[in-house]
């Protein structure tokens, strides 16, 4: 018989998809910050994934999940932007860094090619209109 059998072959294929289909959602990995709260309305959805810069409690600074030190911040984005169409990103930060620390980090991005910084808070925080000043 020359012909080869291809059964046992397509039946692990199937497993092995079927592990990776099950896996690949438990290896996203995030840094927990706890972003503040605001009543502003979401950004719309564009077709290139946006960039998305974290700063962490502690002061650390990622691209997506990678840390980045902070002197090669600026160079970082600078090749990220020239690699993309879109100069969009969204800014991460806890509600614990210092005000001052989340510019340092906005320059960084506006010297970097990124002119569309879409700051990402929670939804639901409170509002300047009448409800919000009696605690509701």
């Amino acid at each position: 018989m020359s012909e080869i059998n291809v059964t046992p072959f397509v039946d692990v294929m199937l497993v092995l998809l079927i592990i990776f289909m099950v896996a690949a959602p438990l290896l996203t990995a995030g840094v927990p910050i706890e972003l503040p709260e605001s009543a502003a309305a979401p950004l719309p959805q564009e077709n290139e994934e946006p960039l998305a810069v974290t700063i962490a409690a502690d002061g650390r600074v990622l691209i997506g999940s990678t840390e980045v030190p902070r002197d090669e911040l600026l160079t970082r984005l600078r090749g990220i932007s020239a690699e993309r169409t879109s100069n969009k990103v969204f800014l991460r930060a806890d509600g614990n860094v210092p005000y001052g620390e989340i510019m340092v980090v906005m320059g960084a991005l506006n010297a970097g090619g990124f002119r569309d910084i879409g700051l990402v808070t929670e939804a639901g925080g409170p509002t300047l209109d009448g409800d919000a000043a009696q605690g509701n």
